[in-house]
């Protein structure tokens, strides 16, 4: 009930005001049962924010006034997880389920009580919140597992997530001050669905589905837009310096509850599989009416004791399991085929769809992959034919449905013969399964070669994405492009125009970009963002278009230039050439040393690199022959990026010894400990035989470490490798 304000003295009226916020907050967002109107929480709200603006020294960072604050400062912090946040194998089936089980029963006593803990397995994106003296300090996503970045500032708009957890309800759960959670963060469907309405009405493309709209929307660097988007926290593991608190999970679920988080209120542990097969067909008929997207159910060993003693995998826990739900679809037509141009120059045919929803998604689009896939499954424009979104996220057509209520097409699916966006010939090599267009300059390429060059895992450029390709290119994104009908069935699709630039490209390969300036803001022009486009409509305008601000384009510039100090792999990685990834791209480094070493060698001589088989040798050799690459990486070069391996060189002490390494160390991450071992002539392997010198282990090690003590290798920790480093 709504309470009037009768304390005497400032603080009193704000601890009071503040109380009766937090716990309609919590009525609300967690509970979904609120008790007063949105007009008495504005006016409780405008009376708090009265006195604070009164009393600024009385402010505190957990005040409910206090959630949204300014922008992101400058992207995001890394942030080390307390222990890694790995990710859970699968099962699609009975049999699957019964068999996973008896691995975990065998492992244990045979006079251990086993239950199960059944947990909708929600489908967002993994969070840690890290609290200390109660108070919320750091949210930190998943990452690769080990490290995530700090959205802290964003994760402070979810009214779903406590900023700051008594003392009271501490001891009531039996938390400590300092303690972490872990759970999902999930867009409600009807958030997902009032978002793509906002796109749709900007002229954007609506988001794919609520996984990546949360996802998105949890890395924005505008707070504000944050707290416009309602983002539901679910809490399901509790743990104090990396350690899980309790003894069960059940027990870990009622303290989160009892401490004010929001846990999904389906949980049940049960003692037999037979139970957990009901759990999931419960779980699965359910899924349509929650209102946020579910995909499955995750099983875990209720006991924490017995989770210890089955240990881990090197990717997953064995003592957890997601029981996937078999992929929803429906039935609609097959109005035309699109073409995508990668960087590559693949052409990936996409079908355009008859809208039809799935599971409370609306699908328009599905990708063909290629043409063998077209000819698999024989089907023709015009047709009706059933699509499933693959994994709940993307969206293919299974089969082509042939029967009296649903007649076939009647036009052929052919691919071009020349580019749709550059109109250069579009080739399809013997042996090769796709057709590629063979202009180097291609816009859609070159789109792709930017974002791809700038991606976190190779120059890692923070700031340029697509919205800002798309202005350094002076044209729009590289969208799938529908060809003429009546050019379809032709030898040549010469009629095709390509799409003419709003404004001449400011970039023309991706060394161009560091020829750019702070001053370079200046000529780039954006839509208005989605805060700006809901605050125009809330006045009665119209969001006019803006320009990159100062800071960010500073910061831009900033990255730019940081990222010459990238290593040489990474370099190599960024030059997109076919079959090189970033395994492949370190063994050349590490085996050639130098960029001009690599492009001299033949291909007899890249095949003798570790790691490099013939078919990669001759796409790495034949892409260094082609005058337009050469160019390119000369202009790197000019620019200052590195063309050597710094490699450490520390003796030979562990010459002629091979390690295999796994689980986290204390300090050192992999490619780290990787790097030490090579500088002293030692050799590091993926895999333990009898030839293995050491396996080193560190926490949550796996399998590996399992099969060293079969076969008696020895077994080191950190401290012992460092030791044998010297």
């Amino acid at each position: 009930m709504f309470k009037p304000v009768t304390a005497e003295t400032p603080q009193q009226q704000i601890d009071t005001l503040r109380a009766e916020l937090v716990h309609h907050e919590h009525l609300y967002y967690v509970l979904d049962d609120p008790q007063i109107t949105d007009a008495q929480y504005d006016k409780l709200m405008n009376r708090l924010k009265a006195l604070e603006a009164e009393h600024p020294d009385l402010v505190t960072p957990d005040s409910p006034t206090q959630r949204v604050g300014g922008k992101v400062k400058e992207g995001f912090a890394k942030v080390a997880h307390s222990r890694p946040m790995l990710s859970l194998d699968n099962v699609n089936n009975e049999a699957e389920l019964r068999a996973w089980a008896d691995r975990v029963t065998g492992s244990l006593h045979p006079n251990d009580v086993l239950e199960f803990t059944c947990e909708y397995k929600l489908d967002g994106l993994s969070l840690a919140l890290q609290y200390a003296g109660g108070a919320l300090q750091t949210g930190v996503t998943r990452g690769d597992g080990s490290v995530g970045e700090d959205v802290t500032a964003n994760v402070r708009t979810m009214r779903s997530v406590p900023l700051s957890v008594s003392t009271d309800k501490r001891k009531a759960a039996g938390l400590p001050a300092d303690f972490e959670v872990r759970g999902e963060v999930v867009m409600p469907q009807t958030s997902f669905l009032k978002l793509n309405e906002e796109r749709e009405r900007a002229g954007q493309s609506p988001a794919a589905n609520p996984r990546n709209a949360a996802a998105g929307t949890i890395r924005t660097v505008e707070p504000s837009v944050v707290a416009q988007r309602r983002l539901d926290y679910y809490a399901y593991f509790l743990l104090k310096d990396g350690e899980f608190l309790l003894p069960t999970q059940s027990e870990t679920l009622a303290a989160l509850a009892a401490a004010g988080f929001r846990t999904n209120p389906h949980a049940r542990t049960v003692g037999t599989v037979d139970e957990v097969l009901a759990f999931v067909g419960k779980a699965e008929a359910q899924r349509d009416a929650l209102g946020y997207e579910i995909d499955g159910v995750v099983i875990k060993v209720n006991a924490v004791s017995q989770q210890r003693r089955l240990g881990f995998t090197g990717k997953a826990p064995r003592w957890a399991v997601a029981y996937k739900f078999p992929a929803r679809g429906a039935v609609t037509q097959l109005l035309d085929v699109l073409f995508q141009v990668g960087r590559t120059g693949k052409l990936t045919p996409v079908a355009a769809l008859a809208p039809v929803g799935i599971g409370g998604i609306t699908v328009a689009r599905a990708t063909l992959h290629n043409p063998d896939e077209i000819a698999r499954l024989g089907v023709r424009i015009g047709d009706f034919v059933a699509v499933e979104r693959g994994g709940d996220v993307i969206p293919k057509i299974t089969e082509v449905v042939d029967d009296a209520e649903h007649p076939r097409g009647t036009r052929d699916i052919v691919f071009p013969t020349r580019c749709p966006k550059c109109k250069e010939p579009v080739l399809r090599e013997e042996g090769e399964i796709d057709f590629r267009c063979v202009n180097a300059s291609c816009p859609a390429r070159l789109s792709e070669e930017l974002l791809h060059f700038a991606s976190r895992g190779v120059m890692n450029i923070e700031g340029l994405g697509e919205a800002m390709v798309a202005q350094l290119l002076g044209h729009p994104i590289n969208d799938p492009v529908s060809l003429p009908a009546d050019d379809l069935p032709a030898a040549d699709n010469t009629e095709q125009t390509a799409e003419e630039p709003t404004r001449a490209a400011l970039v023309h390969t991706v060394a161009d970009l560091y020829s750019l300036s702070k001053e370079t803001r200046c000529e780039l022009k954006f839509p208005p963002s989605e805060a700006e486009q809901a605050k125009a409509a809330k006045e009665g305008k119209v969001a006019s278009a803006r320009r990159l601000g100062e800071k960010r384009g500073t910061l831009l510039y900033e990255q730019i230039q940081r990222s010459k100090q990238s290593p040489l792999y990474r370099v190599l990685l960024g030059l997109g050439i076919r079959h090189v990834g970033e395994r492949t791209a370190q063994d050349l480094a590490g085996s050639f040393g130098s960029m001009d070493a690599i492009m001299a060698a033949d291909a007899e001589a890249l095949v003798q690199a570790e790691g490099i088989g013939p078919i990669v040798a001759q796409t790495i050799y034949d892409f260094f022959q082609l005058e337009k690459n050469r160019a390119l990486i000369e202009a790197l070069r000019k620019a200052g990026l590195q063309f050597t391996a710094e490699k450490k060189t520390i003796g030979d002490t562990l010459a002629g010894l091979t390690f295999v390494l796994t689980g986290t160390l204390p300090t050192l991450t992999r490619d780290e400990a990787k790097e030490w071992i090579e500088a002293a002539g030692g050799k590091v392997s993926g895999t333990v035989s009898k030839k293995t010198s050491h396996v080193v282990a560190g926490e949550e090690a796996g399998s590996k470490l399992d099969k060293a003590r079969e076969l008696g290798v020895s077994v080191l920790d950190e401290a012992a490798l460092l030791q044998l480093l010297g």
